[in-house]
């Protein structure tokens, strides 16, 4: 078994055996030291272990020391023996950041506002020692500040509140992490009142982030209504770039590490935005929920990336069958048979990865918070307690106190008293940093706290779980030299001690759970558990234990008997399903609220794995109204979908349907354009039109829709498809049925008139949609036609390029050849162009209107009693009045003429008449057609009596009679479109006109009367 070096580097040379410690010249007896046959000496001598020497002469001054410090220090406490004042740090190793002058004020505002702290501030910046022997023993305030590489770190922009209360490195750092949750909880008011080390929440960075000077021009995010959802906008586009970017099959894994690392920049920045809060908005609380909710997220991400990639290499890979032969040999070692359970046994190897992936998320939480202070002496553990002994053995000390007698490790057990107070905490503190070091896989680094606090031989205790090798054992290298042992070759023994140790109530809750992880104790590692993570780490760690330590006593062929494990070992057969179902039932309320938590919910369902259920689960909660889940989880479970079906893997595709269309809908309430065409993409074929369309409709700026459209065209989306369904939504909406016209419909174009106008656009960027454009264009300005709102017709109108004919054909010729036009594209042109004449009728009479009775000269004035002067004036302004009638008369016949011809273009249109489709072996569109027969029935008599009325008042009588053989022509069948009323009126009009006709001497009809 390899040997490590018990204690710094620089005392290793000191090194000796723990028997060698008493000297002729110390006072205390060397039976103090003395180890006994207890059980800490029975893993310490399995252990093979060297500790560190110490020298208690040399400590005693600086146990003195400590005292008098400690006898400054408030006696308050917190739970595990943690101290709630943090102690000031030696001189010479004082971090560079409690240097910081800045720091200093921050660390004496807070202890001032906090009041409890009742030690003041030195004057000119002494340090006030508060603990006695060796200082501060080593206080450690080295911050691990992650990198910040992601475009998301805007830690230059957010800021601090003036006259804020700073939470300083030195009060953090001598609280647990239970007790900085309860302080996150009660200044944030947050849902999550309590976060541990794996359970919640540390939004604690560096001691630099807490420390810097922000202007008041700096606070923009920390001023947003919710910073927690500002701060996290990019994650969308990131998630949506990353896809893009690795959507090919071969890359998916390397997408979700992606996920990952995205969610991770999230957090880190939220944890920063989180340090510059101002204690009391409650804004953050929900900036700190979704803090938690991406760190779940990252998790989950990190779990699917490992689970996943394990199980389709299993599918590919052909697992190799040597010890399933029953071909090993006697040289087969524990290490080898726990490789080859690996290798074969994928359950048992993604159950270990379930154990991998819950230590990481354990340590990546310890590694966002600061170095723990470390309580310990670099010549001895327990040197308050020794200092004691070596005080009463001096006769030095009165105290009648009953403390143990001797100090080796099993001293306090074997004696059944007490270590001196401080000792104790600072012993409870080392179990649980131990504890937490183990539950984050950190074993070595565990080891070297154990070293660097004096207590080399629980380092070596923590050492013998390793299985043993003997690379020796097969071959010996023709080098002859040989190779390392690995292992320890008693572990059973080991694994026993540790189980009884486990079990022995008189030892820390944290010391036995360190050694019931180690032994697969599971019912003595729960009550140090607070958390889901915490217990569901526990129970699969024991499981993997279980099923290698019965896989190894199967196939290994020792030389000698192994020691039993308790009969309760294999008692609980331990299974992923009746784990999770433990874990619901749980008796701690914090860990089955848990439970039930979304993120934690997908965790155990990809664990399992059972995807029926996870899509079942998660199309559950897109139905839950009272609890809808939010934008982040929205996108998250869509990207879960997307993960799923780039493995093939069949679940229920209804449901990811609904999944993906619920974060479709989700980007378009929130106006993330950039992204709506890529998760469009991924709806069935019959989904993508209606809701990119859906999308387009709020689109209004015209270099927007073209962006738009482009992105359309990249995703592979049916960009001519989804125009037209853009358009025929925005007309069809609210709608006018043909003949109800009001006053109030034909006024001024309104709002929704104009989004119809408008929607023309989304069909004229592309020249192969000409066609298209033109038959929408052709339905809206029939719709304003029936409604009467002619300048919102006449503004669809002009929206078409006048060339649309001709590019219509050109592209017609381009993929059909010579062949004759589609009857739909045919009638929609002959529309057009009838659409065109009535269009032009009414300008011309409205021009014709306006020069009638707004452009005809007014004739001069002659005043009463007018003098010479103004009788010549009137004579010269009279000639002007006449020559200027003279030019209205020529204009208004101009006008009339336009306005007859114009018309009569209407009325007499060719090839069946206005508004009938000349082309009848296409599909025959039902509505079309009866809007077109009413706006014949609404638009022509219309113009009938315009053009009488126009004919009436220039004096063409003759023309006004002659309109009826035009009406009553079977050529052209007008007469069929009027009503009775209508006739009626148009014939008492035409009677007027025969009337003057008359007056003139002509006959009714505007002939001569023969002599």
């Amino acid at each position: 078994m390899a040997t490590f070096t018990a204690g710094s580097s620089e005392r290793a040379e000191d090194s000796t055996d723990r028997r060698s410690i008493s000297r002729p010249s110390n006072r205390l007896s060397s039976s103090l030291l003395e180890p006994r046959d207890n059980t800490v000496a029975d893993i310490w001598r399995y252990s093979q272990r060297e500790h560190q020497p110490f020298d208690p002469d040399a400590m005693n001054e600086s146990v003195d020391r400590q005292r008098e410090r400690r006898a400054l220090r408030p006696t308050n406490r917190m739970s595990f023996g943690v101290m709630e004042n943090s102690p000031v740090p030696r001189e010479e190793t004082t971090s560079r950041v409690l240097n910081n002058e800045r720091v200093r004020k921050s660390i004496g505002l807070l202890d001032q506002a906090a009041g409890k702290f009742a030690t003041p501030a030195p004057i000119g910046g002494a340090s006030v020692a508060r603990t006695p022997g060796s200082g501060l023993k080593h206080s450690s305030y080295t911050p691990r500040k992650p990198p910040m590489t992601s475009q998301f770190d805007v830690s230059q922009t957010v800021g601090i509140t003036p006259n804020r209360t700073l939470l300083t490195p030195a009060t953090l750092m001598s609280m647990s992490r239970f007790d900085q949750s309860r302080l996150n909880a009660s200044l944030l008011t947050t849902p999550h009142q309590q976060t541990g080390m794996t359970g919640g929440l540390e939004p604690f960075d560096s001691p630099d982030d807490m420390t810097e000077n922000f202007t008041l021009s700096n606070v923009q995010l920390l001023l947003e209504e919710d910073p927690g959802v500002a701060a996290t906008e990019g994650l969308y586009e990131e998630f949506q770039s990353c896809l893009t970017r690795l959507g090919s099959a071969t890359e998916v894994f390397k997408l979700v590490e992606e996920y990952e690392r995205a969610c991770n920049e999230q957090v880190m920045l939220l944890s920063r935005l989180m340090n510059k809060a101002a204690p009391g908005q409650n804004k953050f609380s929900r900036t700190l929920h979704v803090l938690s909710e991406l760190e779940q997220e990252k998790r989950t991400w990190r779990l699917i990336g490992s689970l996943y990639n394990d199980r389709q290499n299993s599918l590919e890979s052909i697992p190799t069958m040597d010890m399933e032969t029953g071909e090993q040999t006697t040289k087969t070692s524990e290490k080898d048979i726990m490789l080859n359970l690996f290798e074969n046994q994928a359950t048992v190897r993604q159950n270990q990865l379930v154990v991998d992936w819950l230590e990481r998320n354990a340590a990546d939480q310890i590694s966002r918070t600061y170095d723990k202070t470390e309580y310990y002496s670099r010549s001895v553990c327990w040197e308050n307690t020794l200092h004691e002994l070596k005080q009463k053995s001096a006769s030095l000390s009165s105290s009648e106190r009953a403390l143990v007698s001797h100090v080796d490790p099993d001293a306090p057990i074997r004696e059944n008293k007490p270590l001196a107070d401080l000792d104790k905490e600072d012993e409870a503190r080392l179990l649980r940093e131990v504890f937490m070091m183990i539950r984050a896989g950190q074993l070595e680094e565990a080891q070297r706290l154990c070293k660097k606090c004096g207590q080399a031989w629980r380092a070596a205790t923590l050492e013998g779980w390793r299985l043993y090798h003997d690379n020796n054992m097969k071959a010996v290298p023709a080098s002859g030299d040989l190779a390392t042992v690995e292992g320890n070759p008693y572990r059973d023994i080991w694994k026993a001690v540790c189980w009884r140790m486990a079990e022995d109530e008189r030892f820390n809750i944290y010391e036995r759970a360190v050694y019931a992880a180690l032994s697969g104790n599971l019912r003595e590692i729960l009550p140090a558990c607070e958390y889901w993570d915490d217990c569901l780490w526990a129970y699969y760690r024991v499981m993997v234990d279980q099923q290698v330590e019965q896989e190894i006593r199967e196939k290994l062929h020792s030389r000698r008997e192994l020691e039993q494990l308790p009969p309760v070992y294999q008692e609980k057969h331990l299974t992923p399903t009746r784990i999770f179902m433990e874990l619901q039932a749980h008796p701690s309320q914090v860990v089955e609220e848990q439970s039930k938590e979304r993120h934690r919910v997908i965790q155990k369902y990809i664990v399992l794995p059972d995807l029926d259920a996870l899509i079942e689960e998660m199309g559950d909660w897109l139905k839950d109204e009272s609890n809808p889940p939010s934008h982040h989880m929205v996108r998250f479970m869509a990207h879960v979908v997307l993960f799923l079906r780039s493995l093939a893997l069949q679940t229920k595709e209804e449901i990811c349907v609904a999944i993906m269309e619920a974060y479709v809908k989700d980007l378009i309430k929130e106006k993330r354009i950039k992204l709506v065409a890529t998760y469009t993409a991924q709806l069935p074929q019959s989904m993508q039109t209606s809701w990119y369309a859906t999308f387009l409709e709020g689109i209004q700026e015209k270099d927007e829709r073209q962006h738009c459209l482009q992105m359309a065209e990249e995703a592979g989306l049916d960009v001519a498809q989804i125009t037209k369904t853009v358009v025929e939504n925005i007309r069809t909406r609210d709608d006018t049925d043909l003949g109800e016209s009001t006053p109030a419909l034909e006024a001024a174009t309104s709002e929704e008139d104009r989004h119809k106008i408008e929607a023309i656009d989304w069909l004229v960027f592309d020249p192969s949609q000409r066609a298209e454009a033109l038959k929408q264009s052709n339905a809206i300005i029939r719709t304003f036609l029936a409604c009467k709102k002619h300048d919102a017709a006449r503004e669809v109108f002009q929206k078409i390029p006048e060339d649309s004919i001709d590019v219509i054909m050109r592209n017609w010729q381009a993929t059909a050849g010579s062949t004759q036009l589609t009857a739909d594209d045919a009638n929609a042109i002959r529309e057009y162009l009838c659409i065109k004449a009535y269009l032009s009728a009414l300008s011309t009479f409205n021009d014709w209107f306006g020069h009638y009775h707004n452009k005809r000269p007014t004739p001069p004035i002659l005043p009463d009693r007018a003098n010479f002067h103004e009788k010549v004036r009137y004579e010269h302004e009279q000639k002007e009045h006449e020559m200027e009638l003279e030019h209205w008369q020529q204009a208004l016949n101009v006008l009339s003429q336009g306005v007859v011809d114009n018309i009569n273009n209407v009325l007499l249109f060719v090839d069946g008449g206005w508004m009938v489709d000349q082309r009848t072996d296409g599909e025959v569109d039902e509505s079309r057609q009866e809007q077109l027969e009413g706006l014949r029935q609404l638009c022509i008599p219309m113009l009938c009596v315009i053009l009488h009325t126009v004919l009436h008042t220039t004096g063409r009588y003759r023309e006004c009679v002659a309109l009826a053989d035009t009406i009553a022509s079977e050529q052209y069948e007008l007469y069929k479109v009027f009503s009775r009323a209508e006739l009626q009126e148009l014939l008492g009009k035409m009677r007027e006109s025969s009337l003057h006709l008359l007056d003139q001497d002509l006959d009714p009809l505007g002939y001569e009367i023969s002599s």
